[in-house]
């Protein structure tokens, strides 16, 4: 079974040239040092072709009490549990919450921003 990450919503992005060592699926995220970038289309191992960054994109997140967000709230990826979070401890920022998202919900909007 192949789960998707993320799925992009709307907006512009920015596409940076990549070629990955492994197959990566649409959806696949990849933490490239400070940058958190998305798959739009799947690439095979030695594949060139283009990760994306910007616009809004739907992202499994971490549920359960007091995991709720706000619009405009900061929002992290959480690569070993594969999810958005608030918890920036350990993880590497998205951009900021494109819709709140309540405590239950199990996956919320996020705008994302290219990081330096």
């Amino acid at each position: 079974m192949s789960i998707t990450y993320a799925k992009f919503v709307q907006g512009c992005c920015h596409a940076i040239d990549y070629t990955p060592a492994s197959a990566v699926s649409a959806g696949d995220v990849i933490v490239a040092g400070n940058t958190v970038l998305m798959a739009k289309r799947p690439l095979a191992a030695g594949e060139a072709g283009a990760l994306d960054v910007g616009g809004i994109w739907d992202f499994p997140r971490e549920s359960g009490a007091g995991t709720a967000w706000s619009l405009g709230d900061a929002i992290y990826w959480d690569a070993t549990n594969y999810r958005a979070t608030k918890t920036s401890t350990g993880n590497k920022k998205i951009g900021i919450a494109a819709a709140d998202a309540a405590d239950g919900d199990a996956r919320g909007k996020v705008l994302s921003i290219p990081q330096d």
